[in-house]
């Protein structure tokens, strides 16, 4: 098959969800692959420890979700690039790399319930809605969170809910989670989050202090026993409490 055949029929499953017919026809299509095929060549060359490549569903979502469309207007035509940008409220979105890192080692599947700590501009919580059931995104900053899900709901992401909240807290009442994925930087794993963890299942989060952080990846067994393993170097805002 082709590539272009062959990255239809990838997106084909996709592009039958909210959002994504149209992200396909926004004219920005060519600098998604291209981001893509950068992501791919990072990952293949190590550069996000054990995780070495992009699954084509992964690898699909990113090129259905319109990047540029989750960062101020005047950042648009760099929306693209591997770096993380300023979204206003002292945060950030993240660097394209390490959103696709993360998104594979929360190893979600399609009926998944997932949990992400860190709304922001709700480019993440994008990317995750292509993958699961459904995602329940808190984010601290009520000005980001009321944005965020104003903007997913005008680009038809409908299986994303997003409140204001302590994302120390969890989201209790509807754990619990298949998934979860923290993007800010906490100084330990809340216990919270570990506790709305299903058995089996994964939490990814960055931890430590700005400037020394690791992404780590938090497994809880069918036990209930809970492990944790370094992934690699990473620097994120810092996850702050409500008060």
């Amino acid at each position: 098959m082709d590539p272009t055949r062959r990255r239809l029929a990838l997106l084909a499953p996709l592009l039958a969800l909210p959002g994504c017919a149209r992200a396909e026809s926004d004219g920005r299509e060519a600098a998604r692959q291209s981001m893509v095929r950068n992501i791919r060549q990072l990952l293949a060359a190590g550069a996000a420890g054990e995780v070495r490549r992009l699954t084509p569903r992964v690898g699909a979502a990113f090129e259905a979700v319109p990047r540029h469309r989750f960062v101020p207007p005047d950042l648009q035509d760099v929306a693209y690039g591997d770096h993380p940008l300023p979204i206003g409220h002292q945060a950030t979105i993240s660097q394209p790399l390490v959103v696709a890192a993360m998104t594979e080692l929360a190893a979600t599947r399609p009926a998944d319930r997932v949990l992400e700590v860190g709304t922001g501009s709700g480019y993440q919580a994008a990317i995750l809605s292509l993958l699961v059931r459904q995602v329940f995104s808190i984010e601290l900053v009520e000005a980001l969170a009321d944005s965020a899900a104003e903007r997913l709901a005008r680009l038809d992401y409908r299986n994303v809910e997003v409140r204001a909240g302590d994302g120390y807290l969890g989201w209790p009442e509807e754990a619990p989670f298949d998934a979860i994925v923290v993007t800010a930087g906490a100084p330990f794993v809340p216990p919270a989050l570990v506790e709305q963890l299903r058995p089996g299942r994964r939490m990814v989060i960055p931890v430590g202090r700005r400037g020394a952080q690791q992404l780590m990846v938090v497994e809880k067994d069918a036990s209930g026993r809970v492990g944790e393993r370094r992934v690699m170097p990473v620097a994120f805002v810092p996850l702050r409490p409500a008060s």
